[in-house]
């Protein structure tokens, strides 16, 4: 079983900018694609960026240019750097993250979530 943690939620004014990580851990063997989504208030959960294991990124268009996503696959570690945020950025933000375990199982594992408000 893999488990994901997140950090680095948390209570910013617009414009300013926050770091999230997200750690896996357990019986992994290799982590495909890692990636950000978001539920805002009332919403339902959309991609935010994802990164593959080679490096390529994507990012959802009301992020692109303002969010940066990365990875260690040393550390098993995804980053969402978000810079000029706005009030709509306000959301709880999910880490999800696929792969194989060392079993030969494909996994998908989700975050329990980290909450970023936006706010003046």
């Amino acid at each position: 079983q893999v488990q994901l943690v997140e950090s680095g939620g948390g209570l910013v004014q617009p414009g300013g900018s926050l770091r999230l990580s997200c750690t896996a851990s357990g019986s992994i063997f290799r982590i495909n694609d890692m990636g950000w989504y978001r539920r805002g208030p009332g919403k339902q959960r959309e991609l935010v960026a994802v990164v593959t294991n080679g490096g390529r990124t994507n990012y959802a268009d009301p992020v692109n240019g303002r969010f940066s996503i990365s990875r260690d696959n040393a550390k098993n570690t995804v980053y969402l750097q978000m810079n000029s945020l706005k009030p709509e950025d306000t959301a709880v933000y999910y880490c999800k993250a696929a792969g194989l375990e060392y079993s030969g199982r494909y996994f998908e594992s989700w975050g329990q979530g980290t909450q970023v408000t936006v706010s003046s």
